[in-house]
Order: C-alpha cells, then sequence, then structure tokens
C-alpha cells in the first residue's frame, strides 16, 4: 500500500509539473493568437508528457521516441520557465511574447548543441604506467552505448571507425552496450558493424545495468558471441600473455562475486578490471587492482545533472590515482533517453599503458 501511494503522488506531482509548462507553452501561443479548442491543447500536451509511460505498452512503443525528447524538453523547459517567470514577476519585462520567444529561442538552441554533441563523438587520450614488467599496451574503451533506436546502427559505425583507426591492442565495451533490449540490436543487424571491429586480441565486454533491465541476457551474450564480442560475467582471463582482464557482474546483480575473488594468482601481468558502476573504489584498490574502467554516470548528460553524480560517486568522470590503482571512468559513446548531450559529449578512449617494472 505504501509503494503505491508512493506511486501515486510522485505521478501528481510529475503531472503538476507537466501542467506548470503546458500552462506557459499555451500562454505564449496565446499571446500570437487565442486558442479555439484548449481542450484538444491540453489532450495532446498529456499524451506527449506522458509518452514515457504510455511507451510501456507494447502496442504504444513507438511512443518512446516522442518520450525520449519530451524528456529534453521538460528539463531545460521546466529550467527556463521558472527563471523567465521569476523574471517578469520581479522585473518591468512583462510581455509574454517576448519572454516567450527567448525560451523557445533557448530550447531550440540547447536542442541543437545536445544533438551535434550527442552525434560527433570525440576521442580522448590517457597514457598512465604500471609497475609491472611487460610491453606497451593499447586499449580502446567505451561505454554507455545503449544501442537501440535512437542510439543508432549509424552511429556504432561511428565508433567502429573511431576504434579501429587506433589500432588497438584490445577494445573494452563497459556495460550498457544496448539501451534494455536487445531486439534492435538484432532486427537493425547491428551485429553487422560490430563485427567490423579489430584489435589485436579481441573485443571484450560487460554487463551494465540496462542489460539486466531489459531481462534478455542469453540473447544479448549470444548476439555479442556473434558479434565476435565475448562477454565476461565474474569471471578473469588472461588475455594474449599480456594482461589479466576481469569483467564483474553490474552492481546491479546483488549476487555478484567480490571482485577479491576474482583476483589473478599470478601477479606477473597487469590486472584491469571492467566494472559497469563505479561504486566503492575502495574494495578494487585494496584488492590490488591495476586498472579499473567503468562508466554509466554520463557525466550526467544534461547539465546540471553532472552536479548530481558528482555527489553520487567518488569518481563520476575522467581518471584518478587512487593509491596505486588507476581509475578511468567514461561519459558514455552513446545516450539514455533524450539523444542530446549538455556539458558532455559522447566519447571513446585511447589508452596508451607503459610499464615501469624490471623486465623494460
Amino acid at each position: 500500500m505504501g509503494r503505491l501511494a508512493g506511486i501515486i503522488i510522485a505521478v501528481l506531482i510529475y503531472g503538476a509539473i507537466s501542467a506548470y509548462l503546458g500552462w506557459n507553452l499555451k500562454k505564449w501561443i496565446g499571446s500570437f493568437r487565442p486558442f479555439r479548442w484548449p481542450v484538444v491543447f491540453w489532450v495532446v500536451f498529456f499524451i506527449i508528457a506522458f509518452s514515457p509511460f504510455f511507451a510501456q505498452v507494447s502496442w504504444l512503443s513507438p511512443l518512446a521516441i516522442v518520450g525520449n525528447y519530451w524528456m529534453f524538453f521538460f528539463e531545460y523547459g521546466l529550467i527556463l520557465c521558472v527563471i523567465v517567470n521569476i523574471i517578469i514577476f520581479i522585473t518591468p519585462l512583462k510581455n509574454v511574447k517576448i519572454m516567450g520567444s527567448i525560451v523557445v529561442g533557448l530550447l531550440v538552441i540547447l536542442f541543437g548543441v545536445g544533438t551535434y554533441n550527442a552525434y560527433s563523438p570525440v576521442t580522448r587520450h590517457l597514457e598512465i604506467s604500471i609497475d609491472k614488467s611487460g610491453e606497451p599496451l593499447r586499449l580502446v574503451m567505451a561505454s554507455d552505448f545503449h544501442l537501440g533506436i535512437l542510439s543508432n546502427k549509424g552511429h556504432l559505425q561511428r565508433f567502429v571507425d573511431l576504434a579501429n583507426k587506433a589500432k588497438p591492442d584490445a577494445i573494452l565495451l563497459v556495460g550498457d552496450i544496448v539501451d534494455d533490449d536487445p531486439i534492435w540490436f538484432v532486427e537493425e543487424g547491428m551485429d553487422e558493424v560490430m563485427k567490423q571491429l579489430h584489435a589485436t586480441y579481441g573485443v571484450y565486454g560487460v554487463l551494465g545495468n540496462h542489460e539486466y533491465y531489459g531481462g534478455k541476457i542469453p540473447l544479448f551474450i549470444e548476439e555479442m558471441k556473434g558479434a565476435n564480442v565475448q562477454i565476461l560475467m565474474d569471471e578473469t582471463i588472461l588475455v594474449g600473455d599480456r594482461l589479466y582482464l576481469t569483467g564483474q557482474e553490474d552492481a546491479t546483480n546483488k549476487e555478484r562475486k567480490p571482485i577479491a575473488s576474482l583476483k589473478p594468482t599470478d601477479e606477473e601481468y597487469p590486472w584491469i578490471v571492467m566494472n559497469h558502476t563505479p561504486y566503492d573504489l575502495e574494495l578494487p584498490q585494496e584488492a590490488g587492482v591495476d586498472f579499473h574502467l567503468s562508466g554509466h554516470t554520463h557525466l550526467g548528460q544534461l547539465w546540471p545533472n553532472n552536479l548530481i553524480t558528482d555527489r553520487i560517486f567518488e569518481l563520476d568522470y575522467g581518471y584518478m590515482k587512487k593509491g596505486n590503482m588507476h581509475t578511468l571512468v567514461s561519459s558514455g559513446f552513446g545516450f539514455w533517453g533524450p539523444p542530446m548531450r549538455i556539458g558532455s559529449r559522447s566519447e571513446l578512449w585511447i589508452v596508451d599503458i607503459n610499464f615501469s617494472g624490471e623486465g623494460n
């Protein structure tokens, strides 16, 4: 009963905020020409506003695209409407037509910038040194593709082209490879694009929280296998007699093995861990991990959400050295929800690893 009450309260709050946005939009449009059928406006508006929820019904799933775009307008529309209403209230600037047009113009600009940032990935470079013996290694690392309707086959092709250009020894895909259900990966034939990836010692990946949300992990693993991507699930393997690679289950799996139990017995080679969500960095550090790779945070994806991720995670983006452990968290190559990024970019990392121990 308590959970149901919580859901009802959340829906009512969401509906009230959406109504506030609709009221501002209607007032702005009405400043140009009065409404003849306001009921039609509100019906259409609330269908759009609740499209993320309606899309959960199978025959209404096309509304998912509308819902993803709505999430962008919901967040930035709310921020801008609050600011403009405060300005109208405390200053002589009372012209709704002008102020509303400024808001709409800013939303259009943010829409364009955000779309560009999402679909124009950049390549980041990192060079680290590990105190073990070995020849230099080059890795390509990326996370959070969320392959589906909007993070599509063409976007995956961008990753393949950039990754192959780096000529890596290994390619590491650190979770949330598909957006919940792998069905779009299957239907769009994305495996043919993924197969184009080339690395000396292969392509490896791990599960993220969204693979768990989709509930089709066996299908996902089978599709990745067909695309020449080896998914590691709480296991450690020796890659090319060069490095130990661990794929830890995501924190969504409450029964995942502790990282210490996945430690290789031989400490001659570097130990690299893929763990989608960067919780509890103390644990891999204490276990002796040399290089820990994560994603999940998206760096908030849309500013100012990064202020939240910065509070939740010890490291929500970029590189940090924690004791002897190197740590890298990526903002992701794809995106979740709206295909936009403000304050972040879609990216992949090229990591060059040098060795400073005996034997060099």
